[in-house]
């Protein structure tokens, strides 16, 4: 346990206090801004010192061949990376000729600020020279969600108690170098100099670059513009070199004025046009920029996040730290995806380079049933970007020797990037979670128009994959042989129970929606023959289970494995894929991250409550969470069976899993899926919510500690709002005419305005079952006991009572 937590607790905002080198790397993830098509680490204004500098562009990467000892039929040929463009971030200050650096000199005052209902990154600074010259400073910087190619910075310096003469220099740099990367597979591949230049152009104190990646043939343009304040004489001074933009100004500051510098910036890429074109898209934006000012993208910034937080609010009343990492966690998946026209959310999104920036299942799986209920927009747009990567699924399929679409375990472009097979391409399960998130947003949000024109085509495409991967047995029962599940500790299985279950409910889906656009269905050449025959394998799929033992086998063959030896594994060779091989893993009984209890959460109704029970407190046993997608799921399904406590400790680990570096690799990149999934695990958890059947159930239980639980969901246009407290949930109707539902299994009928409030059946809480050791929670921080409150301004106008530092609930959408 840490004595207090790093951050001071604050319900809206993550602010960091003082200045930890160490630590900052971690930093600049957390405080990292985007709106999914641009994405900027939180580096120092004056770009030094840096953990590692990043400023990234959705989908722009670079490729590279994948390198193997023995090449095999069907490998991955390329890898693709993400590349870090060109960084507008940087504005460096000279005081009296002795440049602001927080290495030197003396920091009296510093603090950033990332603001959850502004969506600004906010720096105070009050610094002193070692000549003794102070100076004061200001920054505000945005990335723009009303004009997604755009991002701002406000830069105010004051002098303190003697006139100063200043020097700022505003830069535009292609080509960082970042540091030297660890040997850790889940790390970026080094990628430096990889933008070749092909223009450098300035006007004013503007300055455009155009550049071109070398092997992807990717090219970009990038543009910043200044406007100055000051009642001074201020001289000026910019330059352009192919890899360099750089603004020069010089002032004299007297005490307690100060200079305002407005810095925009503009990015634009294209596999397609000119850099000639890319250049005008960029002096355009920058006029818009112009236009608009620092203030107008600032209000327009905030219009967004109040109308987000208004229906996407989960208030968590009784543990003010926890709330604060909840909205920590929906702001960063809403910046991650509000503008994402067209791309994927990667699986750190765009505030970091581990993993190459590529997109794998968990958008799908974690991700995007949060944005569901929350933006369902960006749902869309995800979901078009994976109907555009069709094409090269198809062909992946085809050298497979397969039908249908084989979607890419990891990828940017579309093209399947993983260069190891066992734990990539045979992890068909990807299909499926594309799939559901196709069946959830239709169903959520009535889009029949998107199932039509994208949808069908997606379902159709990877359900033709799984009636040509498995095949009916002797006794009739669909087998789908030779695949990996969700836990990478176990490949090259024949029937894992998730797998088999997604893949029904593909299959399923695709008949659905093929009978209800039946022109569509004949574009793409499905008739009644086809539609049968996924209906057949559906109703045939076969889910292994040991009637012996009372348990569903995560695979077919699982229980008759040894189990691993963890009472001889030491602490410190966690994760196992860092220390031990994978031969040594695959034949064993241990789990990477949830698989069975991942199918019992998305597949539940296949399972009776006392299976559910059962498989949880087996798995829980084997369960290393080796990967940062497990904490969630495994906090649902023991709030499901019961163990609140220990569900409770799976959720502030998933929530905190950034917050407290516990994976050790924050620096990376944000881990958007367990982010999401701590929503997952309150919402879907001790709010027991769950969607089966496009039909809403609740099944909610709080543990100690949490006193009160309140969000909303939104289902075709109706607003449903949810109070969960120890002993009863208040329902209310607050958007649309009726909703249905039921309430530990009693329908619930809602008029339009309406309220009722139904008892939480009392239950006793049973001994939980034990992880295996030292992979116990990891939650690692101090709960903090707060005075009560006063009573406080709802932001959106009504007057409420909270807990602590936690704010109140949005108001009505």
């Amino acid at each position: 346990m840490t004595p207090e937590p790093r951050h001071p607790v604050e319900p809206w905002a993550l602010v960091e206090e003082g200045v930890d080198i160490e630590r900052l790397a971690q930093a600049e993830s957390l405080f990292a801004l985007s709106n999914g098509h641009i994405g900027m680490r939180g580096n120092l204004d004056e770009g030094e010192p840096a953990g590692m500098s990043g400023t990234y562009l959705n989908g722009f990467y670079e490729s590279f061949p994948l390198e193997y000892g023995e090449r095999g039929y069907g490998f991955a040929e390329d890898g693709q990376s993400v590349v870090n463009v060109t960084d507008g971030k940087i504005i460096r200050l000279q005081v009296e000729d002795e440049p602001l650096d927080v290495h030197r000199g003396e920091v009296i005052h510093h603090e950033r600020r990332l603001d959850f209902r502004a969506g600004i990154l906010e720096r105070t600074l009050h610094w002193r020279a070692a000549s003794g010259h102070e100076v004061k400073l200001r920054t505000r910087r945005l990335v723009s969600f009303s004009l997604r190619s755009l991002a701002a910075i406000e830069y105010e310096i004051e002098a303190v108690d003697r006139p100063i003469r200043v020097a700022i220099q505003s830069n535009l740099q292609a080509n960082k170098v970042d540091a030297a990367h660890e040997d850790d597979p889940r790390k970026a591949r080094a990628m430096n100099d990889v933008l070749r230049p092909l223009l450098s152009v300035d006007h004013g104190m503007r300055v455009v670059l155009g550049h071109e990646t070398k092997r992807s043939g990717l090219v970009m343009a990038s543009g910043m513009e200044h406007v100055l304040e000051h009642d001074g004489e201020v001289s000026t001074l910019t330059q352009s070199e192919p890899d360099l933009g750089r603004v020069t100004l010089s002032a004299e500051l007297e005490p307690g004025r100060s200079l305002r510098l407005c810095k925009f910036l503009a990015y634009h890429w294209s596999s397609q046009q000119s850099v000639d074109w890319l250049r005008d898209q960029v002096d355009a934006s920058l006029e818009s920029a112009l236009a608009e000012g620092f203030k107008g993208l600032a209000e327009a910034q905030r219009e967004t996040l109040d109308r987000y937080w208004q229906r996407a609010d989960v208030e968590l009343e009784g543990d003010p730290q926890l709330q604060q990492a909840l909205r920590f966690a929906m702001f960063h998946v809403f910046q991650a995806a509000v503008r994402n026209e067209g791309r994927a959310v990667p699986a750190k999104g765009l505030t970091g380079s581990g993993y190459d920036g590529h997109a794998f299942w968990d958008t799908e799986s974690f991700v995007l049933p949060v944005l569901t209920f929350t933006a369902p927009k960006t749902v869309r747009h995800a979901l078009e970007w994976r109907h555009s990567t069709l094409d090269s699924a198809r062909e992946r399929a085809r050298q497979l020797r397969l039908r249908g679409a084989a979607l890419p375990w990891r990828t940017i472009h579309g093209e399947e990037c993983s260069g190891y097979w066992p734990a990539g391409t045979a992890a068909f399960h990807v299909n499926a979670a594309v799939a559901a998130a196709v069946r959830r947003y239709v169903t959520v949000t009535g889009d029949l128009e998107f199932e039509r024109r994208t949808g069908c085509e997606l379902l159709v495409e990877t359900a033709r994959l799984w009636a040509s991967l498995g095949y009916h047995d002797e006794r009739g029962d669909f087998r789908i042989d030779g695949v990996t599940g969700p836990d990478e500790y176990s490949a090259l299985v024949d029937n894992n129970v998730y797998t088999n279950l997604m893949a029904q409910l593909n299959l399923r889906s695709a008949v659905e929606a093929t009978g209800r656009h039946p022109e569509t269905a004949a574009e793409l050449g499905v008739d009644d023959g086809e539609r049968h025959e996924w209906q057949r394998a559906a109703d045939a799929m076969f889910v292994p289970y040991d009637e012996e033992r009372g348990l569903h086998p995560q695979d077919q063959d699982f229980l008759e494995h040894q189990p691993w030896d963890f009472e001889n594994t030491p602490p410190d060779e966690y994760p196992l894929l860092l220390h031990y091989p994978y031969f040594q893993l695959y034949r064993k009984q241990v789990i990477k991250q949830a698989d069975l209890v991942l199918a019992m959460h998305w597949r539940g109704d296949a399972f009776t409550a006392e299976q559910k029970h059962r498989n949880f407190d087996y798995y829980e046993r084997l369960t290393v969470r080796d990967s940062s997608l497990s904490a969630s799921t495994q906090s649902v399904l023991a709030a499901e069976v019961g163990h609140l406590e220990l569900a409770r400790d799976y959720l502030e680990e998933a929530a905190f899993m950034d917050l407290e570096d516990l994976a050790h690799n924050t620096k990376d990149g944000l881990h958007m899926a367990s982010l999401a999934g701590a929503v997952l695990a309150a919402v879907a958890g001790f709010g027991g919510v769950r969607d089966y059947g496009g039909r809403l159930s609740f099944r909610p239980r709080l543990p100690k500690g949490i006193d009160r639980l309140r969000f909303s969901l939104e289902v075709r246009g109706t607003v449903l709002r949810v109070q969960i407290g120890a002993e009863d949930t208040t329902f209310t109707l607050s958007q649309g005419d009726s909703v249905r539902f039921t309430h530990w299994d009693e329908e619930v009928t809602l008029q339009g305005g309406e309220s009722v409030t139904l008892d939480i059946p009392a239950y006793e809480e049973e001994q939980p079952p034990i992880p295996p050791p030292g992979r116990e929670p990891r939650a690692g921080r101090k709960r903090l006991d707060w005075p009560e409150p006063p009573l406080a301004a709802h932001p959106y106008g009504e007057e409420v009572h909270f807990v602590g530092p936690s704010a109140p609930h949005g108001a009505d959408d």
